[in-house]
């Protein structure tokens, strides 16, 4: 019972943090002119995927379980494209969350079915290059093409025209640059010391329940370890920063598959994704498609959406309730 009321604090303190970060996120945005869609894929992402890393940490060094790792990453993934999906139910305006989303969210959707796709490249050949003891080919190629891909996002959001430092803008938020990056810090911290504990409690609620390592307790993993994303992206759609919630989201995709590289070097019994089990593929290809409707949704610019969800949204959505099916039944089948 403690588990539960803990999880569910932590939860809470972690929503109202979210909103803190967008709020503040928003400011320093319009104050240095680097723009939303760059700051939710860089910053927000970095920070809201933290509990990722600790877990990908724990699971690769102390457990030792390749499973555990992967699965809690690619489940985050799907997860995070998931509720992409369903914040589109949402949004203010009756126009689809795709359709008000700046373009350069393209270069993040496209940039991460390349690192997904070295996922599935890495658990499907027969054995990795070992550059160094420890580390191959795959996990350097995941750090690579992250570090690339926040270069080349940068450089084109500096294409970009963005509102710059005025007077009317420190006026309008009777805040200045220094306080709000302090308040946007402090509450990082918040969030991020108050995330790690929720694998502990997730754990301790598995256990209690029956569930242990199974399919069900990887999902309730990935779903814990994501609470961040949730917070902040709820509370950017709340605020109409819609490029806020989309960068954080695809950012915390980018972002985790770069902590796969880390717990590569974290897991020393062998190559990680090799040691992982094949069902893992499901959440691979499902994460690809996702991402790749989610591109066609930011290129179409939907005007309108009949119904509570756009198209787009709701094969997104379709995709990731199907892509968990087939992961249980392929685990239960095993």
């Amino acid at each position: 019972m403690n588990s539960v009321i803990g999880f569910f604090v932590c939860a809470a303190v972690i929503f109202f943090c979210g909103k803190k970060l967008s709020h503040y996120g928003d400011i320093i945005a319009e104050l240095t002119g680097m723009g939303k869609a760059w700051l939710g894929l860089i910053v927000l992402a970095g920070v809201t995927s933290l509990p990722e890393l600790v877990v990908g940490y724990s699971s690769a060094a102390i457990v030792g379980s390749a499973d555990l790792a992967v699965g809690d990453i690619l489940g985050s993934c799907a997860f995070n494209l998931g509720l992409l999906a369903l914040l589109d139910a949402f949004v203010p305006q009756s126009k689809p969350i795709l359709g008000q989303a700046s373009l350069s969210h393209i270069l993040a959707a496209a940039l991460g079915i390349i690192l997904l796709a070295l996922v599935g490249a890495g658990m499907c050949l027969d054995r990795d290059i070992i550059l160094i003891p420890g580390i191959g080919i795959t996990s350097v190629g995941f750090m690579a093409i992250y570090f690339i891909a926040a270069r080349i996002i940068y450089k084109y959001n500096l294409k970009t025209p963005h509102l710059t430092v005025t007077e009317s803008l420190e006026e309008k938020h009777s805040i200045s640059l220094k306080k709000a990056v302090t308040l946007f810090a402090l509450y990082a911290v918040f969030t991020v010391a108050v995330a790690l504990f929720l694998p502990h409690f997730a754990e301790e609620i598995a256990l209690l329940t029956g569930i242990g390592h199974s399919f069900a307790g990887t999902c309730f993993l990935a779903v814990s370890t994501s609470l961040p994303e949730i917070a902040v992206s709820i509370a950017a759609i709340r605020r109409n920063s819609i490029d806020l919630s989309v960068g954080n989201l695809l950012g915390s995709n980018m972002f985790n598959i770069f902590i796969l590289a880390l717990d590569d070097i974290f897991y020393t019994k062998g190559p990680l994704l090799k040691d992982a089990a094949d069902a893992n593929l499901i959440s691979v290809f499902a994460v690809i498609i996702m991402s790749a409707i989610a591109i066609t949704g930011l290129i179409y610019k939907s005007e309108h959406k009949r119904f509570r969800m756009a198209w787009d949204a709701m094969v997104i959505f379709l995709i990731y309730i199907v892509s968990l099916v087939l992961l249980f039944y392929h685990t239960a089948g095993s």
